[in-house]
Formats: structure tokens, sequence, C-alpha cells
């Protein structure tokens, strides 16, 4: 199944965060402004490029586009920069270990398409202990693009590039929690599983038009079956 190549949302598809991402905005645009930041712009399904954009417009900071890629770094810097004392609230969400695990014994790729820039992705999944079986090399970050559809053309190309292997139409698979991650698969004519963790409801994700959704991850033969699409 190698030729399969399978993108895992972070926030509430595989971690809980417990408001990490919420502080580590906090503390860059303290360092940045010299001020304390009194709201972040809604993240759920979007990039920290767009969330960031935002937040700073929220904030009064003039010409926010002029400032959201120093934001961005102070971001990652310090995301890199933390250990595991930052956060006791950071979980794997249930089943989420063992069906990065299975999906592993099957063969399949995994990395991440996710909205959080790479070192704050890494950050969340480390915490959690979930860093194993994701190779986060191919995988997508929020950084890259304001629109998450455009993230999968870029974890397919660095996918081709380590794996020698197309990975086109469904042959990638995103697993997400919101309907922007069900939209950017279909944008790029990948499958999608949606998994109602999250924010929006089966019943959203369905009408969205994921292909599957599921309740959440504990039943691990249900997710393998789910996302490699083999009974």
């Amino acid at each position: 199944m190698g030729d399969l190549l399978v993108l895992w949302d972070v926030d509430y598809t595989l971690v809980n965060a417990g408001g990490l991402g919420t502080r580590m905005y906090e503390a860059a645009f303290r360092e940045l402004f010299g001020r304390d930041l009194l709201a972040v712009a809604s993240k759920a399904g979007r990039t920290d490029r767009a969330i960031g954009l935002d937040t700073l417009a929220l904030a009064g900071i003039a010409e926010p586009q002029a400032h959201v890629d120093d934001f961005l770094a102070v971001l990652a810097r310090r995301s890199a920069a933390a250990d595991g004392t930052v956060s006791d609230d950071v979980r794997a969400m249930p089943g989420a270990s063992a069906a990065v695990a299975a999906l592993a014994d099957a063969g399949a790729r995994q990395s991440v398409l996710t909205g959080n820039v790479r070192p704050l992705a890494e950050l969340k999944l480390g915490l959690a202990g979930l860093g194993e079986h994701l190779d986060l090399d191919v995988g997508a970050y929020g950084d890259a693009h304001e629109v998450r559809a455009e993230l999968v053309a870029v974890a397919r190309q660095a996918a081709r590039e380590a794996y020698g292997a197309d990975f086109g139409g469904a042959s990638t698979v995103l697993v997400g929690d919101t309907s922007f991650d069900v939209a950017a698969a279909l944008a790029a004519d990948a499958r999608v599983v949606g998994v109602a963790t999250g924010s929006f409801s089966a019943a959203e994700l369905a009408a969205a038009g994921a292909h599957i959704v599921l309740p959440e991850l504990t039943d691990t033969s249900l997710v393998l079956a789910a996302v490699t699409g083999r009974p």
C-alpha cells in the first residue's frame, strides 16, 4: 500500500492541543508588538497564514499583510524552541495513535496537511506522542498558502520526490474534521474521510462532500477500511 498517501489534519483530528496554539499566538504577538493580543481570528480548518493575517487586522495592526510573514516566523521560532513543559493539556484524540499505527502496518505513507506552521504541528504531535509513523518532511503546512486546498499539491509534490510515486487522484486521502478539509480534498480530486470530532457534525461533513464520515477514530478496523477503501 505504499502507493497510498494519507494526509492527516492535526487539530481535533489527531490532537486536542488544549489551547496551545492560541497561547503561542499570544506570545508571538506580544514579542512583535509589545502588547497583549485580545482576540485570535477563527481558526477551525484554516491556515496559520490566513488566521495570522486576520488576527493582525483584528488587533488593529496597520497593513497586516506587511507583517504576517514576520508574525509566522516568530510563531515558528517560539514553537521550535518550546519543550514538554509548554503545556500539559495536549493529548492525542481517542483512537488516533492506534489508527496511525495500523495504517503504517498496512504500508500506507502518512503525513499531515495542517493549517499549523510546521514547528507548531511538530510540537503538538510530539507532546501527544504521535510523531513515530508520520513523515513530516512530505507534509504541507499553514505558512505555505492562505488557502488550504493549495496545500494538497505541496504535499503530493514532496511525496513524489521522496517516494517516486505520483499519488494523484484517490491515491491521496485527506482525513480531517472540518468542511475545509473536505473542500481541499475535493478541489484536488483526492479522497476525503471526515471525522466528526471537532466543531463540524457528521451531517455537515457529509453535506460538504466527504466520501466517508466517521464519528471518531476509536474503531481502528473501521478507520483502516475507510481510509484504504478496502473492506
